[in-house]
């Protein structure tokens, strides 16, 4: 039976966000944070916890993210994502910022606010610099030991970087196993290798190879992957038929108005194909407000 690819959104949802499979979690997650043997996750509450429905997975715009609280009360968001999209650091900003308000509840202070660790595994290389992780704070600009507050911690691995890798040290490094794992194209005696080099990933493997031999869990897999299909058809449809009627209306008005004007026939082509309101915004540049007045407008 054909291997899925650990890294469909799917795929990685019902290894990793699911509660029975929370030891599977706590092991990726010590193995990217690589905290200090005092500070290793022990336990975590997976958040948002829902069953994979036909229709959630159907859905073109929907995020198969996970999210987890440790016992600490730090929230975590892992989101895997194949394809390249456009400013994908303010996307990742955009979705910790909502997280980290949401750790508030109303009457409560700021100082009941929560740190937020957000989790980006790409399967495409994004950053200009060669680590295949990278991790982020929140440092003063002159005394980069000054840390303002640790409240923000975002990390990127980008597994193309990892591939390009020599093969390193792998009996001692926890995530490059992890890495190894998720390579849709690891050959049986790699994947023998760290299997029996590790416990949390041989489970993991028994779970992807249960997933791939269910009908049903097939037939979601299969049905997601079409979704990202017809996704990225809608985005480059949206986009291309904004450009050409942003051109043809835009021309007299010069460069600069003719872009905005761009920007907002592509925003209602992707709308009337509906496409979601946050991803309208991250493949125009248009702000929050300005996709729902023009959602609004539509609706009229």
């Amino acid at each position: 039976m054909e291997r899925f690819n650990p890294l469909n959104d799917f795929v990685f949802k019902k290894i990793f966000g699911e509660k029975e499979n929370k030891d599977l979690l706590i092991s990726l997650l010590n193995s990217i944070l690589n905290p200090s043997d005092r500070d290793k996750l022990t336990d975590l509450e997976v958040i948002d916890d829902l069953k994979l429905t036909k229709e959630r997975i159907d859905d073109k715009t929907g995020r198969l993210d996970i999210k987890a609280k440790t016992k600490c009360g730090v929230f975590i968001n892992i989101e895997v994502q194949l394809q390249n999209k456009k400013d994908f650091e303010k996307r990742t900003l955009f979705y910790w910022g909502k997280m980290y308000v949401s750790s508030i509840k109303i009457g409560e202070d700021y100082r009941d606010l929560q740190k937020v660790i957000t989790i980006n595994i790409l399967d495409f290389s994004y950053l200009d610099i060669e680590a295949f992780h990278s991790k982020y704070h929140l440092w003063e600009d002159d005394r980069k030991d000054f840390l303002l507050t640790d409240l923000v911690e975002i990390h990127f691995i980008e597994m193309p970087k990892f591939k390009k890798l020599l093969r390193k040290d792998i009996n001692h490094n926890s995530l490059q196993r992890w890495l190894k794992f998720f390579d849709s194209t690891i050959s049986d005696i790699e994947l023998k290798e760290i299997t029996g080099m590790d416990k949390k990933i041989k489970k993991a493997e028994k779970k992807l190879e249960y997933l791939s031999q269910d009908p049903e869990a097939r037939a979601l897999y299969e049905a997601r992957e079409e979704s990202r299909i017809e996704y990225n058809s809608s985005i480059s449809y949206a986009m291309d038929k904004g450009r050409e009627e942003g051109k043809k209306e835009g021309i007299e008005e010069g460069i600069e108005k003719g872009i905005e004007k761009e920007k907002v026939i592509i925003a209602i082509n992707a709308l009337k194909r509906g496409i979601d309101i946050d991803v309208v915004c991250e493949i125009t540049g248009l702000a929050m407000e300005e996709v729902l007045e023009i959602k609004s407008g539509l609706e009229k």
